[in-house]
């Protein structure tokens, strides 16, 4: 299933509401020039919501972690919020829950924006 992405405001946060996989290839792709695109707007606290996100591999997590090292450069942040079981499971094992805020619900997250 390819990605989808659809683009919220909420407060001072632009959410991101995903839905598929974030995978190596068109997907990973898709979700890095979005993110860069917001960021070269000017927006600077985004949150991902991957409530519907049933797959993130490795290039996925490459793709996360990248971007949020392109957000953090730019004075920006990137929030996840609504994690699957398996996506926290993923971010836990590879100890990514330490890098980023992670969050219950889209809507803690985008309060936490600024």
């Amino acid at each position: 299933m390819a990605l989808q992405i659809v683009e919220k405001t909420a407060g001072a946060a632009t959410v991101l509401e995903l839905s598929g996989r974030i995978t190596l290839g068109e997907e990973s792709n898709q979700l890095r020039s979005r993110i860069r695109e917001l960021l070269g707007k000017g927006k600077t606290c985004l949150v991902l919501d991957l409530g519907d996100v049933s797959n993130i591999d490795s290039t996925g997590l490459g793709t996360l972690v990248s971007s949020f090292a392109t957000a953090s450069s730019k004075g920006g942040t990137i929030k996840l919020a609504n994690l699957t079981k398996r996506s926290h499971d993923t971010l836990t094992i590879t100890k990514l829950v330490t890098v980023f805020d992670i969050y219950d619900s889209v809507e803690d997250a985008a309060k936490s924006c600024k």
